[in-house]
């Protein structure tokens, strides 16, 4: 009989599969890391789990024990799942322009949900940066993941996402495109697959409100990049300390009309029912498409699953009521 132990033995191991409509007018071959086969429905649960071994190993997380974390809802999904499995309490703090189903997704596999405001300084005590660390510092046996400037999330991407990637394309991979966040998920694999060929290029997706375009270009961490903006996964207005930019070779930043409306799009016509970034990914792509040549074999990593946006970019309402469609 061959089965997992349990749900956390499913993690990894994620098909590619080629975009054949959306892609049409490029002249390469377009692959998709499809992280949605994770049982968390998303690529978080790989470092989610990096991060939790890593803790128990070095002791700072101890039988029992209530992990803590700041998220847009999918590291938290992933953290959750390994907590119910090894016993420990979580409780996410998440920002209120995270969908509802991410809100309810996250009570559904018993974490404990704080929303706090999207539109404060990362410093202010009401942010949810501030939060995570606030209920760390009150609650006993707690710890703080801290995805941004936690090790274990590169690590994660470097030892599973990375080699997947290289073996199922046969070596010939010349292009990773991914919408950066954390920046675990560019870093890992980035590093990777530069280490097997120093050719590979590894282009970040990023989003109009978010600092890291300007700063991977000038240096410069420029304030004045910051603003709201509805895409959800994506950008940042901090530097994790997980966003290696010596391995990025640029940034395309995306609008959130153009992120939502190809997160439609991938469904309807590719029958891809994916995420929010998952848009701003396949139209950052095609932003890019003087840099391929019909040679090049160019993989997009998708984040995270359609159910977590019903009430948002899958529902026309919405995407009226924000202008994105007529």
């Amino acid at each position: 009989m061959k089965y997992a132990n349990n749900i956390l033995e499913t993690i990894g191991n994620t098909p590619l599969v080629k975009l054949n409509t959306l892609t049409a007018e490029l002249p390469c071959l377009v692959l998709s890391k499809y992280e949605t086969f994770n049982p968390g429905n998303s690529v978080k649960d790989r470092m989610a789990l990096q991060m939790i071994e890593d803790a128990e190993a070095s002791g700072i997380l101890k039988p029992g024990g209530t992990i803590i974390e700041g998220t847009s809802g999918n590291t938290g999904m992933g953290l959750a799942l390994a907590a119910v499995v090894k016993g420990y309490r979580m409780i996410c703090v998440i920002s209120d322009k995270q969908s509802k189903e991410k809100v309810d997704i996250l009570k559904a596999v018993g974490s404990e949900v704080h929303v706090c405001p999207t539109d404060v300084a990362p410093n202010d005590p009401r942010s949810y940066y501030s939060t995570a660390r606030r209920l760390a510092t009150e609650i006993p046996n707690s710890w703080y993941v801290n995805q941004y400037d936690n090790p274990s999330n590169t690590k994660a991407h470097y030892l599973s996402t990375g080699p997947e990637i290289w073996k199922q394309t046969d070596g010939k991979v010349t292009h990773f495109v991914v919408g950066v966040g954390t920046g675990g998920t560019i870093s890992g694999v980035g590093t990777y697959l530069k280490e097997q060929n120093p050719n590979i290029k590894v282009w970040g997706i990023d989003t109009y409100g978010s600092v890291f375009k300007k700063y991977h270009e000038t240096g410069i961490f420029d304030e004045n990049e910051i603003y709201p903006y509805v895409t959800e996964g994506i950008g940042e207005d901090i530097l994790p300390k997980n966003v290696n930019f010596d391995i990025i070779d640029g940034f395309t930043k995306v609008t959130d009309k153009d992120a939502a409306v190809y997160t439609q799009r991938l469904a309807k016509e590719e029958g891809m029912f994916l995420g929010n970034s998952a848009g701003a990914a396949i139209k950052g792509l095609l932003q890019l498409k003087e840099h391929f040549t019909k040679d090049d074999v160019v993989v997009v990593l998708f984040h995270d699953h359609g159910s977590r946006y019903v009430g948002k970019m899958f529902n026309d309402d919405w995407m009226r009521g924000k202008g994105y469609i007529d």
